[in-house]
């Protein structure tokens, strides 16, 4: 949160590579979903586990490089 117009405090690194490890692993565990969903026949599954692995990966990038 910004106060007094001062930028906030980033991460520790050891916390932002922790959370930059989570979402590898759950964008991980959501490609294997979509490829198990597309592999099934579900489209409409197999779509959102892959925009949510996008997203979620996309966001660990984000809070390694931003902090």
């Amino acid at each position: 949160m910004i106060q007094n117009g001062e930028p906030p405090e980033r991460r520790p690194w050891l916390e932002r590579l922790g959370l930059a490890a989570i979402a590898l692993v759950m964008g991980t565990l959501l490609t294997v979903m979509g490829i198990a969903a597309w592999a099934g026949g579900e489209w409409i599954l197999a779509a959102m586990s892959a925009s949510g692995a996008v997203l979620t990966i996309g966001v660990g990038v984000v809070t390694l490089i931003r902090g």
